[in-house]
């Protein structure tokens, strides 16, 4: 995850992020909408909509329209919700390697535009199971650099609590977890008076690749391109990105 989220600092640092709000608050309500149809409208007893709220709120998506998809999610509306999860397995730019997660109700569109982003951008499908045994489930917790919070005070908050690693990635600090601990060691955090921006379960690299600015370039260009899809939820690679590296691609327009 590390070379997504310095991916993520860079890019969203630009004005590209207020072309893509729309676009991102429509794929966290359907992430709210999804957590609601599976554990009920409770946040009490439902810690995915916990993690789903949260993440929409510290992105600043309106309340009314978190309520809103809260319900409909629960069907409290009458409408109808039903997406499926697919995730696709592919190689970006100098044989990096890329998980697509989709979260859709029309399989073939999805289908149809993860691979045409692919095959316009450098990057090429691959077989089920030929990328994916690189990668673990996780739980990873993102914790914004405030103030004098330091890696020590994280690590201090969820040492107990099942946290595997807390690692520093510049603006954030990343906790990571097994899925069946995330939960206990959000609420470690919160229980220290450390806020958290997102928790989710995520695919983890076991291995990173580091990769120079031109293709670390290519690499952005090809996961811009897939996130334009209204269906693709989430984007995990293997590429790693060194300080030299991210400083270079900081001075880009």
């Amino acid at each position: 995850m590390s070379g997504h989220s310095k991916w993520a600092t860079t890019k969203h640092k630009k004005a590209i992020i207020d072309s893509r709000r729309a676009k991102s608050f429509a794929k966290l309500i359907k992430n709210i909408e999804v957590a609601a149809k599976i554990g009920g409208a409770d946040m009490s007893g439902n810690p995915t909509l916990v993690d789903a709220v949260q993440k929409a709120k510290k992105t600043s998506v309106p309340n009314e329209n978190i309520d809103r998809a809260i319900k409909r999610g629960a069907g409290l509306t009458g409408e109808s919700v039903d997406y499926a999860t697919i995730v696709y397995e592919g190689y970006g730019p100098n044989g990096v390697a890329l998980l697509v997660e989709c979260l859709t109700d029309n399989k073939n569109r999805a289908a149809a535009d993860v691979r045409t982003a692919m095959t316009r951008n450098g990057g090429t499908m691959a077989d089920p199971g030929s990328v994916a045994y690189n990668f673990h489930r996780k739980g990873l917790i993102v914790v914004a650099q405030n103030g004098s919070l330091t890696e020590d005070d994280v690590l201090t908050a969820v040492l107990d609590a099942g946290a595997e690693e807390v690692t520093d990635e510049g603006e954030t600090f990343e906790v990571l977890t097994d899925p069946s601990d995330m939960v206990a060691t959000r609420s470690a955090l919160q229980e220290a008076g450390i806020d958290y921006d997102s928790a989710d379960v995520a695919f983890v690299p076991s291995l990173k690749v580091e990769v120079d600015a031109d293709t670390a370039r290519k690499i952005f260009r090809l996961i811009d391109a897939l996130e334009d899809s209204d269906d693709v939820q989430n984007i995990y690679s293997n590429f790693d990105l060194t300080p030299e590296v991210q400083a270079e691609l900081e001075t880009d327009e």
